[in-house]
């Protein structure tokens, strides 16, 4: 086949408007249906956004048309929906994190390839000009052999300014699965696979209020984990320290340094698609390196899985990837209840970075 690739959207909730907001405007891509539990919350944001079709998963499954299927149910849902997209045939695109069970997940994987389907994973932010800039930087050995990474995101928590928060703290949630999938892929991609995980954390509060909506002064139960500190041990021989928190009155977010050699590379927010890295040398001198920030946002991995399909390129963020993520999360977690290292069972597959040339916002299909 040639030509744009059609996509169609399972989950009609928030995460959906900023996924449509870019992918109507990426010329590789045709967004025909969107699908939800809510037919008509699914009718609503088809017309907000002049998407042609909207109804049930049945119906969406069984559109010709669409090759791509983009999975933005909640994360407890994710294995079902999408071995039910593969199962109709379909590539799928799911947000992370590719499930919470790392069995099933592995499922998925295996299964899209038993099909001959590709399967891509959030987070897509590790495509943005960013993230890449750095990547390139690091590959071209601008900072030395690199050494080490630091990551770092701690906030008061989403209970501060989310209307329904409560699955952020529950099965599935957490710090770690939630925020995490945004700076372990980015390392993942500098550093290749971990080996080893060691971490320690705690749960500060048995539950929390919510401060916002229509829902405010309810409380809920807080079963995850709401701080966790690891300690990454890369196959390559590097390692990376991580700390995630939902219970920092002081915010900082974004925090991601790789030290090598010669130099210090501070990535911009792997949670965001622009911003500058800044390389810092051992005399001190800063220097910001360039990036073009146009075309950035959710859905630059639908484009890069459109294009894979017709035959250019790997994978950027793959569900091999996805999966070896979802294991070092649940390694990490595994590791904080037993008080040990434990050892991934996957690996991730070399990633280079995209051609300087790459750009959703051209027509290359």
């Amino acid at each position: 086949m040639s030509g744009p690739v059609g996509v169609g959207i399972i989950g009609a909730g928030v995460i959906s408007g900023q996924y449509l907001e870019h992918l109507m405007t990426y010329p590789d891509v045709r967004v025909l249906f969107v699908a939800d539990l809510d037919t008509g919350r699914a009718a609503r944001q088809a017309a907000a956004f002049g998407v042609p079709g909207w109804g049930t998963v049945e119906e969406l499954l069984a559109q010709p048309d669409v090759e791509i299927v983009v999975n933005l149910t909640i994360p407890a849902a994710h294995i079902d929906v999408s071995l039910a997209i593969l199962d109709a045939g379909k590539h799928v695109w799911s947000e992370k994190p590719i499930g919470l069970d790392l069995a099933g997940a592995g499922v998925l994987v295996s299964r899209a390839d038993e099909l001959g389907l590709r399967f891509g994973v959030a987070p897509d932010t590790t495509l943005g000009s960013g993230v890449q800039t750095a990547l390139r930087a690091i590959r071209r050995g601008d900072i030395g052999r690199p050494l080490s990474a630091l990551t770092l995101m701690q906030s008061p928590g989403p209970d501060l300014w989310h209307p329904s928060p409560d699955f952020l703290f529950q099965a599935g949630g957490g710090p770690v699965l939630d925020m995490g999938p945004y700076y372990l892929s980015a390392l993942v991609h500098t550093f290749g696979s971990v080996a080893r995980v060691q971490a320690v954390g705690h749960r500060a509060h048995e539950s929390r209020s919510i401060r916002t909506g229509p829902r405010a002064g309810e409380r809920f139960a807080v079963t995850e984990p709401t701080s966790v500190a690891m300690l990454l041990d890369f196959a390559g021989g590097t390692f990376g320290v991580s700390h995630f928190s939902f219970d920092s009155p002081l915010s900082r977010n974004g925090f991601l340094e790789v030290t090598g050699t010669e130099a210090t590379i501070a990535f911009p927010d792997p949670n965001q698609f622009g911003g500058s890295p800044v390389l810092t040398t051992a005399g001190g001198e800063k220097r910001e390196l360039p990036v073009d920030a146009g075309g950035q946002g959710r859905g630059l991995g639908v484009v890069d899985l459109a294009r894979v399909i017709r035959g250019a390129g790997q994978l950027q963020a793959s569900g091999a990837l996805g999966l070896h993520v979802l294991d070092v999360m649940i390694s990490s977690l595994r590791s904080l209840a037993t008080r040990e290292a434990v050892a991934p069972s996957t690996e991730a597959p070399a990633i280079p970075p995209l051609d300087e040339s790459w750009d959703a916002r051209v027509a290359t299909l």
